[in-house]
């Protein structure tokens, strides 16, 4: 007798993802001990929004208890790379903690830079626990308005 077992293509997608985590060494992005819940998370990357004006691109990253000096820029080659570490507390005596859900360790973000970007001038400034770095773009690139005159 032969059983019939539906096939769920969420599931193959999630194995997947799964085997690329553990081959680059990282967590596994979804649980898979049984359906339990993995209570420590080893790696976080901190979001990133990235603005542009005429005048320059803004890359905002959030790094909630992070301290500036625990923070690197880099700008080389065309690629901007931000660096850091999140520390975690320190267990104190007359503390337990029950759950951690908030990551912590080492974190890397790199940029290629876009072509109008002047990686000269890279600015950073960190405030409130967010870190803003301006890009100002070249003069090149700035949009230019040109009158044509009709006659």
């Amino acid at each position: 007798m032969n059983a019939m077992t539906r096939w769920d293509p969420f599931k193959e997608m999630d194995d997947l993802q799964t085997r690329f985590a553990k081959l680059f060494g990282m967590t596994p992005p979804r649980p898979e001990n049984g359906g339990k819940e993995w209570m420590t998370v080893t790696e976080w990357t901190p979001l990133i929004d990235i603005i542009e004006d005429d005048k320059e691109w803004l890359l905002k990253a959030d790094l909630p208890e992070v301290k500036k000096e625990d923070v690197k820029v880099n700008v080389e080659n065309g690629v901007l790379t931000i660096t850091g570490e999140r520390k975690f507390e320190k267990e104190e005596k007359d503390k337990k903690y029950h759950r951690v859900e908030r990551a912590y360790g080492n974190f890397l973000r790199s940029f290629a830079l876009p072509d109008d970007a002047d990686s000269a001038k890279v600015n950073a400034e960190f405030k409130d626990g967010v870190l803003k770095v301006h890009l100002p773009k070249t003069e090149k690139a700035k949009p230019k308005a040109v009158e044509v005159k009709v006659t």
